[in-house]
């Protein structure tokens, strides 16, 4: 079998990528990747079924996060990383297989290979295709896509110092499900659902981990510009890899940048003391091809999103952190406190011209919930009074498709007694117009990073609460979301448990949703995609 992958929006014909990842991985990278995903869900049958205590396992717990979010879309390109990671895996599994007393377990928690050659002999018999049943296969996937997502957030919130061990708990109890084949359609759309709950419990913890050490997001204009000094430019999703980034970097005369889903680290209070923190730099996480270029200097990816470097001047600017990894580029991992040695970053920078500067000017955000309800009053009375008709949740990610353009003419064309509530990389398809704001409320509403979709869902069950109304589709609020990764889709489940429905999903369906899944998700959900703008809007004004 040679490699499958769907679990990006981007794949290949909407269908599966089969010779290549459309995200630039090769077939052994997937397939890597599939064995390694394969061995955590043996490892969760031995928990599952052995009654391990997860409070018992905390290395276990953490390397199984890892693992999973090494294996999300644009994360890790390392092959000769995920090898290791494998037969780390397979030792803590055999480890633990050692120590229970159920022998009744599948050949996932039983596996030996001894070398690449095995590995991928392996992994071309345990991929997404060894599932038959189309819709089992389906409602599996889903569920695993999920959990991924789920363990990217509790992974950063780990950084920060912050775990559950209920989420531990279903991670593995998920994972074991999708061993199981005794188990129906049914069971495991309410699996389904269940993933979308620990989906709140994944960033909800995030939330509190990054707002309890970094303050709570404030309104910020972030400055687009460059300074002349040299620069090192961070990217993805983690904050205590900024955090030590500007701690090591403050005097060296070496400035700070974000780029990408690490845009909302400019709202936090506590990183605005660092005098060397400049900005962001340019956009998207795909635009990073043109972008790299015309910055200069270094690169520190903390997390996903890293398109394959064009030329080998750019890849030796390119450092990466955490669950991230691509081959030929340093990776820095932390020592045993968590510390990350930043120094051969800030050292080539040193040597580095300053970025070109691409554009300038300021963009505005920070509309976390804590920073939303303290404007309460003043957006109740706006819809009180009819200023406000309708907010539109346009949060997700973005992508590389043209189709994207969708999302940028939606919001030129939504009616100017509208509001756009985002999150996520997907507002960079709209966050740097000028659409006004109604009454001093932006027309924008930037929470943050897609994990903080946590907060646009808990801005709408406070308003909910204060209109009193019994369910909160009621609200003047409609979904129209972009997707691309797993960390969308953990957020698109998380939403489906919260009760939300008539979610819009694009530029397209996911590829891993079969027929009759897709079926089930409009049936009881209302899930749809999208179509032309004018009539997507005349829709959305209608509901």
């Amino acid at each position: 079998m040679s490699m499958f992958c769907y679990q990006c929006q981007e794949t290949a014909k909407g269908t599966g990528c089969e010779i290549r990842g459309v995200c630039g991985k090769n077939e052994e990278v997937a397939k890597l990747q599939d064995l390694l995903v394969y061995v955590t869900k043996g490892i969760s049958e031995i928990v599952v079924k052995g009654e391990v205590k997860v409070a018992d396992i905390s290395e276990v717990n953490h390397q199984v996060l890892k693992s999973l979010f090494i294996t999300i879309t644009n994360a890790n390109f390392d092959d000769n990383g995920i090898e290791n990671q494998i037969k780390l895996m397979i030792s803590f599994r055999d480890e633990l297989k050692n120590n229970v007393q159920n022998k009744d377990l599948s050949d996932a928690a039983n596996f030996q290979v001894t070398d690449r050659g095995s590995m991928l002999e392996k992994a071309s018999k345990v991929g997404v295709l060894s599932t038959e049943n189309e819709d089992i296969r389906s409602l599996r996937e889903m569920i695993i896509y999920g959990i991924k997502g789920m363990a990217a957030y509790t992974h950063h919130a780990l950084n920060i110092g912050k775990e559950n061990l209920e989420i531990y708990q279903f991670i593995y109890e998920g994972l074991a499900a999708t061993l199981d084949d005794s188990l129906t359609d049914d069971d495991l759309v309410t699996l389904t659902l269940k993933t979308g709950e620990f989906g709140v419990k994944a960033m909800a913890l995030l939330d509190e981990a990054n707002t309890s050490r970094y303050g709570n997001p404030e309104i910020s204009e972030v400055n687009i510009g460059v300074r002349n000094r040299p620069g090192i430019l961070i990217s993805g999703h983690d904050l205590r890899d900024l955090e030590q980034l500007l701690e090591q970097t403050k005097d060296t005369g070496v400035d700070v940048y974000t780029h990408s889903e690490m845009l909302p680290g400019n709202f936090y209070p506590a990183f605005k003391k660092y005098d060397n923190f400049v900005g962001n730099y340019g956009g998207s996480w795909w635009a990073q091809v043109t972008e790299f270029e015309t910055f200069r200097g270094p690169i520190l990816f903390t997390t996903n999103c890293i398109v394959p470097p064009r030329s080998e001047e750019i890849r030796k600017r390119i450092f990466t952190s955490g669950a991230a990894g691509y081959p030929g580029c340093m990776h820095i991992e932390a020592d045993d406190t968590g510390y990350k040695d930043f120094s051969p970053i800030i050292e080539m920078a040193k040597k580095c011209k300053p970025p070109v500067e691409i554009e300038s000017g300021t963009i505005i955000g920070g509309f976390a919930h804590n920073q939303v309800f303290a404007l309460a009053d003043k957006v109740v009375d706006a819809v009180k009074s009819g200023a406000i008709k309708k907010f539109f949740v346009m949060a997700g990610c973005d992508g590389r498709m043209n189709s994207r353009e969708y999302y940028t003419n939606f919001a030129k064309s939504l009616p100017k007694d509208t509001v756009i509530l985002t999150a996520g990389c997907a507002k960079y398809r709209y966050n740097k117009l000028d659409l006004g704001d109604i009454g001093g409320i932006p027309r924008i509403l930037d929470a943050g990073q897609c994990n903080d979709s946590y907060s646009l869902a808990v801005i709408a069950l406070k308003l909910q609460e204060i209109f009193g109304l019994e369910d909160v589709n009621d609200l003047p609020i409609a979904f129209n979301i972009a997707w691309y990764e797993q960390k969308a889709v953990i957020v698109l489940l998380a939403l489906l448990y919260l009760g939300f429905k008539n979610i819009h999903v694009g530029p397209t369906l996911p590829g891993f949703l079969s027929p009759n899944v897709a079926k089930v998700l409009v049936d009881k959900f209302g899930i749809s995609g999208v179509g032309q703008v004018d009539d997507d809007i005349k829709l959305f004004m209608a509901e």
